[in-house]
């Protein structure tokens, strides 16, 4: 059993309000939310759900507020937990129940809304998706900066640190531009980074100064920048990296500023616009008390994991959840919130389900309890994952627990099928990594009851993995009679016998 290496009790920066009047602040951001919340609570009218225009009408004669404020504080209630979708009606979900009693689970709803910034604030229509998610990627350095220096950072600095991350970003992708140069897709700025600056670059060696740089400084020969631009720019036969992005001629700095400084006014209002930081007509932008403590948390988090035996922080999805196998549920759960601090809510998502479609048991399952920790940001994927045979289970019941059900009763979602299918699953788990014993143990978990009765729903249940596991159980059972049934059960499997 791995062990790790105890120190006290992280204390909050100097300065830091105490957690309640935190929650308070909270409460705050989200009162339009939550009134919104408790509205759809007790009209649980069809409709409710996808808050179509009917329903919203209703909400915003009953509350006051315009149709637009409706939608948005619809969507932060879905964000932050506070309601939970079944179908055509809402519910209320465990979050808004303890709302006005439960101070951390108020600021744990803020954090799952500040965590999905960017859904909050529509990205500029006129940037390259692949663009838009450089800088979701680059943000935590740029959030880093601004709770490290505890006070207003010029919003030059702060374009400066984001094209030089951008930079970092793409050469640990190693994608070097080639093929002919391409022209930039001019977009003036605006907004505050447009408003302070808009000519603050990343010098590429051996040329000028430029937008966006990336790993093409390598190549890059004087004269040269490089920068972001809308993908039709290129043509597809010759792209630069992640498509939008290409060397152009110094004299088009102006339109690749005008990219990057459109990105930066963008991140920073959807910050602002979840209550993280404040806009000084912009000129510079500050950490509020709560973004500058979930910041900090998330920064103890990395710490956390950089001091475990374990060391999973760095690591692939893969590597990280085989690093926490062996650890009991609380320091992995230590291990997966530290990990998932350190990447974009919508990346760490993609790889942990990328995990969980291959061929380790154990890692499927070690994988959706790593998405238990995500929480409410992973339910769009989840929810679409259930169709794929091989995740299903797992996924309906995340989705149980995700809408409150008792992890206890959770198995109660799953059909007799789809229960034997997950059985299986996690024998094959056991056997590949456990002992014979707890293979032995899982007997008495599976629904049938009885082995014969098992041994019938599994012939025929198409797991991949089910000659495998009756071949292991056959071998561990002590029972002679029954290891010999599970022999036979095994070689019908294999022959395609009945």
């Amino acid at each position: 059993m791995a062990t790790r290496r105890t120190r006290p009790a992280p204390r909050p920066p100097e300065g830091t309000p105490p957690p309640a009047e935190l929650a308070r602040q909270a409460r705050e951001v989200l009162a339009d939310a939550v009134r919104i919340a408790r509205w759809a609570a007790v009209a649980r009218a069809p409709g409710t759900a996808s808050l179509a225009a009917p329903a919203r009408d209703r909400a915003a004669a009953a509350l006051g507020l315009t149709p637009r404020q409706v939608r948005a504080g619809w969507d932060r209630a879905r964000l932050a937990g506070l309601v939970e979708l079944h179908g055509d009606t809402a519910r209320p979900g465990w979050r808004l129940r303890a709302w006005d009693r439960d101070d951390m689970a108020v600021l744990r709803g803020w954090v799952a809304l500040f965590d999905a910034w960017s859904l909050i604030h529509p990205a500029p229509s006129d940037v390259a998706p692949a663009a838009v998610a450089e800088v979701v990627e680059a943000v935590p350095q740029l959030l880093s900066l601004l709770q490290l220096s505890a006070g207003p950072v010029l919003v030059p600095a702060l374009l400066d640190l984001l094209e030089q991350r951008v930079a970092e970003l793409r050469e640990e992708r190693c994608e070097v531009p080639y093929g002919p140069p391409a022209e930039p897709l001019p977009v003036a700025g605006h907004g505050p980074a447009a408003r302070a600056s808009t000519s603050v670059h990343v010098p590429v060696e051996g040329g000028e100064e430029g937008e966006e740089a990336e790993e093409g400084e390598e190549t890059a020969s004087p004269g040269r920048i490089a920068t972001l631009h809308h993908p039709a720019a290129t043509d597809e036969r010759t792209p630069g990296p992640l498509g939008p992005a290409a060397a152009v001629d110094a004299s088009d700095a102006d339109g690749v500023s005008g990219v990057g400084t459109a990105l930066l006014d963008w991140a920073l209002e959807g910050l602002s616009a979840v209550g993280a930081l404040t806009l000084d007509k912009g000129r510079s932008a500050t950490l509020t008390p709560l973004g500058n403590w979930a910041v900090w948390v998330k920064l103890e988090q990395i710490c956390v994991a950089a001091q475990s035996p374990a060391g999973n922080i760095e690591q692939s999805a893969d590597d990280m959840l085989r690093g926490c196998a062996r650890l009991t549920p609380g320091p992995a759960r230590a291990e997966y919130r530290a990990w998932l601090a350190a990447r974009t809510v919508s990346s760490a998502v993609t790889e942990l389900l990328g995990v969980a479609r291959g061929e380790d048991a154990l890692l499927r399952g070690l994988a959706f309890e790593a998405l238990r920790v995500v929480g409410a940001p992973a339910e769009a994927e989840v929810r679409a994952v259930a169709d794929e045979p091989s995740l299903r289970p797992y996924a309906l019941l995340w989705l149980a627990e995700y809408e409150g059900a008792d992890p206890e009763d959770a198995p109660d979602v799953l059909s007799r099928e789809e229960a034997t299918w997950l059985w299986v699953d996690t024998a094959a788990a056991v056997a590949d990594h456990g002992e014979p014993q707890l293979l032995l143990r899982h007997l008495d978990s599976a629904v049938q009851g009885t082995v014969p009765a098992l041994l019938e729903e599994v012939r025929s249940g198409g797991h991949p993995r089910t000659v495998q596991v009756l071949v292991a159980l056959a071998a561990a059972h002590p029972d002679p009679a029954l290891a010999k049934a599970v022999r036979r059960a095994a070689f019908q499997v294999h022959t395609g016998g009945a």
